[in-house]
C-alpha cells in the first residue's frame, strides 16, 4: 500500500479524467490567465472536483505560490464548493508520511536523493520531506500516480528536465504502467514547442530503455 492510500499498478491506462488532469496541470504551470480560465471551464464534469483542488494545491511546489493562488481563484469561479479533505495534520505526522512517500517515489535512489539535497542545503532537504512530499503529496484525496503524472505534466510544460527525469521513474516506482505514461506525454505534447516535445520524448525512450 502506497503512503496515501493507493495501491501500485493503480494506472493501467489513461482514463478521460486523468488525460484531462494532465493537461491542466501543464496549463496551470505555464498558461496565461485566460488559458486557465478556459481549463478550469473544461474541467467541471470532467475532472473530480477534490482532484482539481489538490492539482492546484500541489501547484505551490512546482509552479510557486503565485501561479497556484490564481489557478485556485479561476477554480473557485467555476466550482465554489470546496474538497472535503481540509486536513491540515501536524509536522511529525508530516515527516514521517513525507519519508515514506519520497521513498515509494525514488525507490533505490532514496537515500542518494536525501545526500545530495541535504549537501545542497539541509532545510531544503527538510522542507522537501516535510513540506513537499510530506504535508502536500501524501494527501489522500488524489492518489500518489496520478499525482506522479501531474508532476511529470508541470516539469515537461516548464521545461524542468532534471525533475523530469526523477519524476519519470517516479511514475515507474509507484507503479503506472509505461504505455500511460507515454500517452500522457502525448497528451500535453501539444502544450509543448515542437523542439521541447521532441526533446521530452527522447528522455522518456532513455527511462524506458532502462
Amino acid at each position: 500500500m502506497m503512503p496515501n492510500g493507493s495501491t501500485s499498478a493503480t494506472l493501467r491506462d489513461l482514463d478521460d479524467a486523468t488525460r484531462s488532469l494532465v493537461r491542466l496541470s501543464a496549463v496551470i504551470t505555464v498558461g496565461e490567465e485566460t488559458n486557465i480560465r478556459a481549463a478550469m471551464l473544461g474541467a467541471r464534469g470532467v475532472i473530480p472536483s477534490a482532484w482539481v483542488d489538490e492539482l492546484v494545491l500541489q501547484t505551490y511546489l512546482f509552479a510557486g505560490f503565485p501561479r497556484s493562488l490564481n489557478a485556485m481563484r479561476e477554480w473557485r469561479r467555476v466550482e465554489p464548493r470546496r474538497s472535503a479533505d481540509e486536513t491540515i495534520g501536524d509536522p511529525d505526522a508530516w515527516r514521517a508520511a513525507g519519508e515514506a512517500t519520497c521513498a515509494a517515489v525514488y525507490g533505490g535512489m532514496y537515500e542518494r536523493l536525501r545526500g545530495n539535497i541535504r549537501t545542497l542545503h539541509p532545510l531544503l532537504d527538510e522542507w522537501m520531506i516535510v513540506e513537499g512530499y510530506g504535508k502536500v503529496l501524501s494527501r489522500p484525496a488524489l492518489d500518489l500516480p496520478r499525482r506522479e503524472l501531474c508532476i511529470v505534466a508541470a516539469c515537461a510544460a516548464s521545461k524542468q528536465d532534471r525533475q523530469l527525469h526523477s519524476h519519470l521513474y517516479g511514475a515507474l516506482n509507484v507503479g503506472v504502467e509505461p504505455d500511460v505514461i507515454e500517452a500522457t506525454i502525448e497528451a500535453i505534447a501539444d502544450l509543448l514547442d515542437a523542439k521541447h516535445a521532441h526533446s521530452v520524448r527522447l528522455l522518456w525512450a532513455r527511462v524506458k530503455g532502462k
